[in-house]
């Protein structure tokens, strides 16, 4: 009897792995893609990310593989394009088929940019992910009643958010997305869908300018409060800049100290012991920061907000323990590590005790009321 329990329980424990690894590797292949539509729409890509994992069981659905539909969208009248009719809410629905992915996601984000229901999810701050979870479930997106816990699970446990955060960046330095916004042939929603505009800033039907996003992306991370701007994510390094002053990483707060910084000064400035300044970060005895740094004003979390941190180049555990806001020891105890171990490009650094036997489960497609 021991002998089978422990037999399933490691059936389990693979079965729990090779998932996770699923969801890991769509993430790669699409991250992309969402962080681009972001850009071009305001859909936050963590969001898209999280639906796509969750609507296509990591791209491996019937669905998926017979259509390149990744997000469950049903053909409802206006579609002209071709059809894939599969079991859902009821028998043989039907449902759109895309030429490839990269159409499935372009549509998915005019679905939602073009729609009166979702309209007020895009008055939302662009890295409220919980708002936009809780927001596609209150418009009727999905029935399921947990539709937007899961998807802030998944957010969370992956570390999506910093992938909209990485569209914001990229569209303060000016960037334009690499997708077009053409809407894949027969997807053209019904004229009672698009917003009226005088004809000389008339946009095609379905079409959203990467103008337009730019501007509805950037204002509303404008509106934030500049005194402390919350960073919901442990990858903050990809944004090109910080906010000024005190904002949070990992619910500690941090600011963003310039080389050349006086750290006696700094320490004054927040009323802190020089020693503690050091100790929160740590960092041996020095005067001066020696090149541009974040800078913790509090004891690090115990635990990150994701599961793990996949290394990237010319990476250490102190920069990962930073961006993270993570305690150093922590990640040593977590990781098996000594001090001053070297981590390798692609290493997986897990940020909490029990990572790598936490469980994701996206389930099958949700049912949807995609009108």
């Amino acid at each position: 009897m021991k002998k089978l329990i422990l037999f399933l329980c490691l059936s389990a424990s693979l079965a729990v792995h090779a998932q996770k690894e699923k969801v890991q590797a769509y993430v790669e292949t699409y991250k992309e893609l969402a962080i681009a539509e972001m850009m071009r729409t305001g859909v936050p890509a963590a969001i898209t990310l999280a639906q796509g994992i969750l609507e296509s069981q990591s791209g491996q659905s019937d669905l998926v593989k017979n259509s390149n539909n990744h997000f469950g969208i049903k053909c409802k009248t206006e579609w002209t394009g071709e059809k894939f009719y599969h079991d859902d809410d009821t028998k043989g629905e039907c449902f759109r088929v895309y030429p490839t992915a990269d159409q499935s996601y372009i549509d998915h984000s005019n679905f939602l940019k073009t729609r009166p229901p979702y309209a007020f999810l895009f008055k939302l701050d662009p890295t409220d992910f919980e708002g936009w979870a809780r927001g596609l479930k209150k418009a009727g997106y999905a029935t399921e009643k947990d539709y937007a816990p899961r998807l802030i699970q998944l957010i969370n446990t992956f570390g999506l958010q910093q992938y909209s955060l990485e569209a914001i960046a990229r569209l303060k330095n000016g960037e334009t997305p690499f997708t077009t916004g053409v809407v894949p042939a027969g997807a053209e929603p019904k004229k009672e869908f698009i917003e009226t505009k005088p004809a000389t800033e008339a946009a095609s039907p379905g079409t959203i300018t990467a103008q337009q996003s730019v501007t509805n992306v950037l204002a509303a991370v404008a509106e934030q409060p500049s005194e402390e701007k919350t960073i919901n994510t442990a990858v903050a390094a990809k944004v090109a800049s910080y906010p000024t002053g005190v904002f949070t990483i990992n619910h500690t707060k941090v600011v963003f100290g310039t080389a050349g910084t006086s750290l006696l000064s700094l320490a004054d400035q927040y009323e802190l012991p020089l020693s503690k300044l050091l100790e929160f970060n740590d960092l041996a005895e020095m005067d001066v920061l020696d090149t541009d740094r974040l800078m913790f004003l509090e004891k690090k979390q115990k635990k990150g907000a994701g599961d793990f941190h996949m290394v990237a180049d010319g990476e250490t555990l102190h920069g990962i323990s930073q961006l993270e806001g993570v305690r150093l020891e922590s990640l040593l105890e977590y990781n098996s590590l000594k001090k001053g171990s070297k981590v390798s490009t692609g290493d997986k650094i897990y940020l909490r005790t029990n990572a790598q036997a936490a469980v994701e489960k996206p389930g099958k497609n949700t049912k949807k009321i995609t009108g």
